[in-house]
């Protein structure tokens, strides 16, 4: 086991704590907004406003700006100096400013043509049309604050430090369930209090990244420039990202537009599924790939690549060996953790279900959603961003062919069914580029990987057996953790002792 697999392990148990903390607080948030808004019209208005924002967050945020910003940073830093790259850092954060200032303008005063875009259905309800616009204009400022949370983050990350941006999205879960509860609480508008709490969160978000990033030496006042050379870097490898960022994103808006043509309902079924995919997407998947990318980008910095392939390998096996489990244990358990989430106030019998399998859809791709980001770290440090935006392209067809098929006969289902489906598509096709680049030897998980699954098999299969007893038996989920961990140690596997050793450590800490 490498130095820089154990480094990895240790960064992500890090960003693994925080963010299940984030995640938590996510859960209740989900709980209150579908108490209060339930799986309606109202719902669908306020999840497509926010969708705009959060699209734009992918792109120009922390799906593009920061895999593009670590690399560069890195590299500055070796090669001018500290002062030097905080320099590049505050030119960038202008330019970020610049760019995104005049797009959330445009939207903003554009808010109704784009919503007939991205929800097409919407434009049979003139009310309902209204609405979304309305509540777009007050979300999309958010963009602004989260781009610059989404710079803080890199910089903070390529100097080692992971938790305060880890924790960032404590403040947004926090925001919205004061503002669901609020608005429940005093009769206003649910849909509207949520928008604002959308804008107070993006400021929060910035601001919570403040003190760490003057613990690291760095301020804002202090040299920059328009025309920085590490701006122009940044800029010449983000724009790639973006494209390749786009075509994710675009995978989002197609599911939204297509998803709007479906009953009432369905845009929300897939939103509340999504969100407890991203559960454990999040906790542990999103904690490799960002603690894998400072390593990987150092290493292929130095040009070290029998290193930078071993570190690679530990990501991926890190990155099965927990996301197999929890894909077997969320579509064994769909139907009772739907139920003891969101059953309640105006979220029905009717809801549970239709969530439920549209959960089990987008589990079968956990393991593929999760792998994709440590291969797609591993081109960007690499700075080659162009293999995973042609791959993209590939998996966008996938995906709308696929979705436009699939939603014939499963309605949203089959959309959810057809991101499983692209997904798997999206990390065959890095993978297979990456042999063509170190060549067939160069990928050691395969077995370990075989291993992990019928682990995960047998600890799916026993928790099926327990859905008869409804809600009790997500209570059981700790226990088949607790197995799946034994069995690991039993078998030998080092990615649980790897786990277990970093988990230690931090604990001691405290």
């Amino acid at each position: 086991m490498t130095n820089h697999a154990r480094v990895i392990a240790r960064n992500a148990a890090i960003v693994a704590g925080a963010t299940l903390a984030s995640r938590i607080l996510g859960f209740v948030r989900d709980l209150v907004t579908a108490f209060a808004l339930g799986a309606g019209p109202l719902a669908d208005a306020f999840f497509v406003a926010f969708r705009l924002p959060n699209l734009l967050r992918r792109l120009f945020g922390e799906g593009s700006l920061t895999m593009a910003f670590v690399p560069v940073y890195t590299r500055t830093r070796e090669e001018s100096g500290q002062a030097e790259a905080y320099a590049m850092a505050r030119s960038l954060m202008v330019w970020v400013l610049l760019v995104l200032g005049v797009v959330t303008a445009v939207a903003m005063l554009g808010a109704g043509p784009l919503v007939r875009v991205i929800a097409p259905g919407f434009a049979d309800d003139p009310e309902l049309l209204a609405l979304t616009a309305d509540l777009t204009r007050i979300c999309f400022p958010y963009i602004l604050f989260v781009a610059g949370m989404a710079l803080c983050m890199g910089l903070l990350n390529a100097s080692g430090r992971f938790l305060a941006p880890a924790l960032a999205p404590c403040a947004l879960n926090v925001s919205l369930i004061a503002a669901a509860l609020l608005g429940v609480w005093a009769g206003w508008s649910v849909p509207h209090c949520l928008a604002v709490g959308v804008l107070v969160a993006g400021a929060a978000q910035l601001a919570l990244q403040q003190p760490s990033m003057a613990a690291v030496g760095f301020t804002w006042a202090g040299p920059w420039a328009l025309r920085h050379p590490g701006v122009g870097r940044t800029a010449r490898l983000m724009l790639p990202t973006v494209f390749g960022a786009a075509v994710y994103q675009i995978n989002i808006v197609i599911g939204t537009m297509l998803a709007s043509l479906l009953a009432a309902g369905s845009i929300s079924y897939l939103y509340y599924a999504d969100r407890l995919v991203q559960f454990p997407l999040g906790v542990f998947g999103v904690a490799v790939s960002t603690a894998a990318l400072p390593s990987l980008s150092a290493l292929a910095a130095r040009g070290d690549l029998d290193e930078f392939r071993a570190t690679l390998n530990a990501s991926i096996k890190l990155t099965l060996f927990i996301s197999l489990p929890a894909a077997a244990g969320l579509m064994a358990l769909a139907g009772p953790i739907v139920a003891l989430l969101f059953q309640r106030g105006a979220f029905a019998a009717d809801a549970v279900s239709a969530t439920a399998w549209a959960l089990v859809a987008y589990g079968a791709g956990l393991p593929a959603f999760a792998l994709v980001r440590p291969l797609v770290s591993a081109y960007y440090a690499l700075q080659d961003t162009r293999t995973p935006v042609r791959v993209g392209v590939v998996c966008l067809v996938v995906y709308v062919v696929s979705g436009v098929g699939l939603m014939q006969v499963m309605d949203h289902v089959g959309l959810a069914l057809a991101t499983t489906v692209s997904s798997w598509a999206n990390a065959g096709l890095l993978l297979l580029g990456l042999r063509r680049r170190f060549g067939p030897g160069w990928a050691t998980f395969q077995r370990q990987g075989l291993l992990y699954a019928g682990q995960s098999l047998l600890m799916g299969l026993g928790a099926l057996a327990t859905v008869g007893l409804g809600r009790w038996a997500v209570a059981l989920i700790p226990l088949w953790a607790v197995g799946y961990a034994a069995l690991s140690l039993v078998t030998g596997v080092p990615e649980a002792r790897l786990v277990l050793d970093a988990l230690r450590r931090r604990l001691r800490r405290r």
